[in-house]
């Protein structure tokens, strides 16, 4: 098999594309907590701590060197409210994808536990009856060709 009919057989499986599609939708499920985040959690939370914005948290580690307006070397600085900022949008995904999960199992235990369709005696029967016949064609079949005279 040539690399190109390798990797087309590859790229066409189902898997993959799955793949792409949940990247792509957890893509746009990241922009949205990011805003859900930023723009509804942080600003009352913010509120709470004294207006405190945690994107603007930092340790200086050496102050910007500043001649006429022009910044000659940018500040150092350690950029920690970033840092809890990013943990507080995972936590808030991850819990999300628990709900969504817990959800989906949910549903599923609740199908596994549905009875199961009530059995018609007939269709039992006739499959029984189809079992046993193809059981006596494969015995004839595979039998040695004893001729009784």
């Amino acid at each position: 098999m040539s690399f190109f009919s390798e990797f087309k057989k590859f790229a066409v499986k189902g898997n993959v594309i799955d793949l792409a599609v949940g990247v792509v939708i957890g893509a746009a499920f990241g922009g949205i907590t990011k805003s859900l985040v930023d723009d509804i959690i942080m600003p009352p939370l913010g509120l709470l701590i004294s207006n405190v914005d945690f994107t603007r948290l930092k340790l200086e580690l050496r102050e910007a060197v500043v001649e006429n307006g022009e910044v000659l070397e940018p500040a150092v600085a350690i950029n920690y409210g970033n840092f809890l900022q990013t943990v507080v949008n995972f936590l808030i995904i991850a819990f999300a994808i628990f709900l969504l999960v817990r959800s989906i199992n949910r549903l599923r235990e609740k199908e596994a536990a549905k009875p199961a369709p009530p059995v018609n005696k007939q269709e039992v029967l006739l499959a029984e009856i189809r079992d046993l016949l193809k059981g006596q064609s494969e015995a004839t079949a595979t039998a040695p060709d004893n001729k009784v005279v």
